[in-house]
């Protein structure tokens, strides 16, 4: 049976650290436009749209020829504004693609699918990069460990897993940075919106976290390098910089 896969961008206006981040412009045209055209690569969605509760953002997908969808100001978080548009579709798996991350490779979500296209078992699955060094001790640098079948085992803002010996590297186990992508199937994905914050998650300001303390594992897939994603002013330069390098 041919399973319907479709992409969601949350994409908000009122961004804490660099508000009106999806429409700031990135070599010409809106961040939200990059991550759409990035997103359209992949070969495994038979839909992609934005979900936003901003008209600004709204005109702006339609405007460069993207689908979009307006959902409540209230939706505490990108998970809940995807459950929301996900309980309108008829589909199989949802992804959920971060709407700051222009330079995120197609084939990226396509590998984050593919373990649900397998195990009809699996509810979720994230993808995770080998951590940059310097990003070790870095809060805002998410790390995963794993179990040896590839399953979530926690994530963390520390640095996990902590050498005693001071390595970093050891057999089966290096530092992973873990990415903000997550595939689902539809009908755990509205469970999970239901679920109420798990204590973990409430520490670490995790919510993929309520998951693992819930019982229901998240396959993790590797992938060969992290992705710049755009939070503050800085990386915004950052991408700037790097986009004219590339051009």
């Amino acid at each position: 049976m041919h399973m319907r896969v479709i992409g969601i961008i949350p994409a908000r206006f009122g961004a804490t650290r660099l508000p009106g981040k999806p429409l700031e412009d990135l070599n010409g045209k809106p961040i939200i436009e990059h991550v759409w055209q990035q997103a359209s690569r992949a070969k495994c969605l038979s839909r992609l749209l934005v979900a936003t509760d901003d008209q600004r953002i709204f005109a702006a997908v339609l405007g460069f020829g993207g689908e979009a969808i307006m959902t409540p100001s209230e939706c505490a978080s990108g998970t809940d504004r995807l459950a929301v548009v996900a309980e309108k579709l008829t589909c199989d798996i949802v992804v959920n693609i971060q709407g700051d991350e222009p330079f995120l490779p197609g084939t990226y979500i396509d590998k984050l699918v593919e373990p649900l296209l397998q195990d009809k078992q699996l509810q979720m699955s994230t993808l995770a990069a080998p951590l940059p060094a310097e990003e070790i001790r870095n809060p805002n640098a998410v790390k995963v460990v794993c179990d040896l079948k590839e399953y979530a085992m926690y994530f963390s803002r520390a640095a996990i897993p902590f050498s005693r010996d001071g390595q970093m590297e050891f057999k089966n186990q290096h530092p992973r940075l873990h990415l903000g992508l997550y595939a689902y199937r539809r009908k755990f994905l509205l469970e999970f919106a239901k679920m109420p914050p798990a204590p973990l998650e409430q520490i670490e300001r995790l919510e993929q976290l309520r998951v693992l303390e819930n019982g229901i594992k998240i396959k993790v897939v590797a992938v060969s390098k992290p992705i710049l994603s755009i939070d503050t002013p800085r990386d915004l330069a950052r991408a700037r910089k790097s986009i004219k390098r590339k051009t």
